[in-house]
């Protein structure tokens, strides 16, 4: 498993009149942990699109347990519980500031090489990435 944690601060913008985050947001809160996963064990997004390789969401589950606030800082938790094929998944968790649960979510991916538009294989260079990181709990 890799599990990494990222911290932001829920900007006014990204809230609705009563002050939560709205709802669509929740989706680039997770694009940002899955960004900092891959950052945080060598790779970032920008090499793998350099590479040739898109990674297009193909399912997107969210489950909101409470609300997001403005100003609140959150903990966004990122998980990858399975060795990747031609797809990844990553599963989510958000914090705030009480460290109370408030959301969970679930994302897949494929792996898609952009010349072609065919689904491939975890490259390579990632794969090893993954591993060299891999923890087992």
């Amino acid at each position: 498993m890799i599990h990494t944690i990222h911290s932001i601060r829920v900007r006014y913008g990204e809230t609705d009149p009563m002050k939560y985050v709205y709802y669509g947001n929740y989706a680039e809160y997770f694009e940002i942990g899955r960004v900092e996963l891959f950052r945080s064990i060598g790779m970032s997004y920008d090499e793998i699109e350099n590479q040739g390789i898109w990674l297009p969401v193909s399912e997107y589950k969210i489950k909101y347990l409470k609300p997001a606030l403005y100003d609140q800082v959150l903990e966004i938790h990122t998980y990858v519980k399975k060795i990747p094929g031609v797809r990844i998944e990553f599963e989510y968790e958000i914090f705030n500031e009480q460290k109370m649960k408030i959301t969970e979510a679930s994302t897949t991916l494929f792996f898609l090489e952009a010349k072609t538009n065919k689904i491939i294989k975890c490259p390579d260079a990632l794969m090893k990435l993954i591993e060299v990181n891999w923890k087992t709990e």
